[in-house]
């Protein structure tokens, strides 16, 4: 599967590295709007975490670009990857479907929900493959988690309590954000958006939201506290995270649930353990590795589009419920 990565910064190259250990998918290009900063950054830190790093010499038969219309003239991918700023996701994926590429666009998908229904509209015209890449859905823990909600193994889930912290983030282009304040979502859009799309994904969208926000440096809502409840369910679900810290503050996020029969924690400072309490014993599981969810969302795609099937575990229409529920917690 021919594919070009459009944007490098952090998580264009955490995707850079991942498409090259997929035999399945062929990095053909690299779109950023200054090439000749693309081997610099390969020393650079970068991001809340790391996710690995790429070789320069891995890039050595890849074909770069400043102009994204030139490249999809030129190379004609089966597929893009799509890792820019925020505002630029509905300009840049709709390039992307008009040319005939499947689309994998990085979280969040459109701020403005109405963007995000006219890509889902072009693609389905198309019959192309458009996934917004909700990693969280991926990651090993986190699946586990949903595996024994869906199987009720330990009951009925009664409460679900999921966090997620960093500080401000100031590496790449971050540091220019500040001087657009909201640009980019700010810490609900980008950050905590994760978890908002997880507990949708195994709640369901609430009918009920009782929310807090607290302005930082990027935004109006960059931190965010919240209760979601639903008419049909006694279960309660909290989210609570942003990015007001210091920015050498350590990320870190978790969960924990409470089920009928047992009570579940996992905190990404113990990334390998799932810990189950009941009232007399407490039971080790794999937490898994957190950077698999990053391999295992684009080996997903590009299954999808080899197999023409839309991504079912990650439809561009629950992206977009996530979107608006963002959206509610803000009124």
């Amino acid at each position: 599967m021919n594919t070009v990565l459009v944007g490098f910064g952090f998580m264009g190259m955490t995707h850079t590295l991942n498409i090259l250990k997929n035999p399945r998918i062929h990095l053909k290009a690299i779109v950023d709007k200054v090439p000749g900063n693309i081997f610099t950054k390969l020393t650079e830190q970068s991001g809340n975490f790391a996710t690995g790093n790429v070789d320069a010499k891995d890039l050595s038969g890849v074909n770069i670009y400043s102009d994204f219309a030139e490249c999809l003239k030129v190379e004609k991918p089966d597929a893009c990857v799509i890792a820019v700023h925020t505002a630029l996701h509905y300009e840049m994926a709709e390039m992307a479907l008009q040319s005939g590429a499947n689309v994998f666009l990085e979280k969040p998908f459109c701020i403005d929900a109405g963007e995000g229904e006219r890509l889902i509209n072009l693609a389905r015209s198309k019959n192309k493959v458009l996934m917004v890449g909700h990693v969280v859905r991926f990651m090993p823990a986190y699946e586990t988690l949903k595996k024994w909600i869906d199987s009720g193994e330990y009951g009925r889930l009664e409460f679900l309590a999921l966090s997620r912290f960093s500080g401000v983030p100031i590496w790449g282009q971050w540091k220019e954000r500040q001087k657009e304040f909201g640009s980019s979502g700010g810490a609900l859009f980008d950050l905590v958006i994760h978890d908002i799309d997880f507990a949708q994904w195994v709640c369901g969208v609430p009918d009920q939201i009782e929310a807090r926000c607290l302005p930082g440096k990027l935004s109006t809502h960059d931190y965010v506290s919240a209760l979601w409840k639903y008419n049909d369910s006694d279960v309660v679900v909290k989210i609570d995270g942003g990015n007001t810290f210091h920015a050498s503050y350590p990320f870190h996020a978790g969960f924990s649930a409470r089920f009928e029969n047992a009570s579940v924690f996992f905190s990404s400072q113990d990334p390998h353990n799932i810990q189950v309490a009941t009232d007399t014993e407490t039971m080790l599981f794999s937490g898994g590795d957190a950077n698999d969810g990053f391999s295992n969302e684009l080996y997903y795609f590009a299954e999808c589009v080899l197999q023409g099937a839309q991504p079912v575990k990650c439809t561009p229409e629950s992206a977009l419920d996530s979107i608006r529920i963002c959206h509610r917690h803000t009124l």
